[in-house]
């Protein structure tokens, strides 16, 4: 690896969904947390989670109140005696609360983009070939310095929060991020996504430019397409070093907090390398 980007402060994901980690940017700073129609989740906090790879940086994203919407309908579900395996229970049995929990469904239905890279180009240098492809988040920095910060929403790791990075030939990314019943309440799940354009900003640099995004899932019974663009949405993109040895691509981003993320390759039958 190049010299400042060394692995040793690196923790596995798991460990540091409890340990918790630095937003990536100012925009997630706990005085400027997103927010969406008053004590619901929405499009908003979507949007904040659609960039997000950290788990700190997603809990930033659904604090307030879509954190405490969700408690409510999570706890409805859990005196219902909701099983995982059940997912009309939430529908059925905390309806009321589950439609007060999240934003009303798009008038107009947003329609599911299922190829968001399909004929996207991005400007000037195709990314670098050993750059294409599919990645997993496997491990992410911890700060310097650890610093008080405010509990987390789930203490204990879980399969919620799993994150990966898709390049294209052409220059299209897709970050995706999974969100389950664990964060959303039982039979609710959504895939949250952002895309854009990979441009080689020089060797060894690359800069994400976001340029829409949708969260597709199960909501309270129904399957919800939430696009995440808009005259109020607005997404920040990030500049970052990167680096690959042994098929492991290391992520720096380009600002005071130096945040390292780590990714393994993912082969097409969907394991690891």
């Amino acid at each position: 690896m190049r010299r400042g980007m060394s692995s040793s402060r690196l923790v596995p994901v798991l460990l540091f969904l409890v340990l918790g980690g630095v937003p990536l940017a100012a925009a997630q700073t706990s005085s400027q947390r997103p927010r969406t129609v008053a004590g619901v989740c929405g499009a908003t906090n979507w949007a904040c989670v659609a960039e997000c790879i950290d788990a700190e940086c997603i809990d930033t994203c659904m604090r307030k109140d879509c954190e405490q919407a969700l408690a409510r309908l999570k706890a409805c579900t859990r005196n219902a005696g909701c099983s995982p395996s059940d997912a009309q229970c939430s529908a059925r049995a905390c309806q009321p609360i589950c439609q007060r929990s999240f934003e009303p469904a798009p008038p107009s239905p947003e329609k599911d983009v299922q190829a968001p890279c399909e004929g996207v180009r991005a400007p000037g240098a195709p990314p670098p070939k050993n750059l294409v492809g599919t990645w997993s988040l496997v491990a992410a920095s911890l700060p310097d310095e650890v610093t008080a910060r405010e509990e987390r929403i789930e203490a204990q790791p879980r399969s919620d929060y799993a994150r990966s990075l898709q390049v294209s030939p052409t220059g299209c990314f897709v970050l995706r991020t999974s969100l389950e019943a664990a964060t959303l309440g039982e039979g609710n799940s959504l895939v949250v996504r952002a895309w854009g354009t990979v441009e080689v900003a020089g060797k060894g640099r690359i800069r994400l430019r976001t340029r829409d995004g949708q969260a597709v899932g199960p909501v309270c019974g129904d399957k919800r397409v939430i696009p995440l663009s808009g005259p109020k949405l607005k997404f920040r993109g990030g500049a970052y070093d990167w680096d690959l040895e042994e098929e492991v691509l290391t992520l720096m981003v380009e600002d005071t907090t130096k945040q390292t993320f780590q990714f393994e390759r993912v082969n097409p039958e969907g394991g690891k390398k």
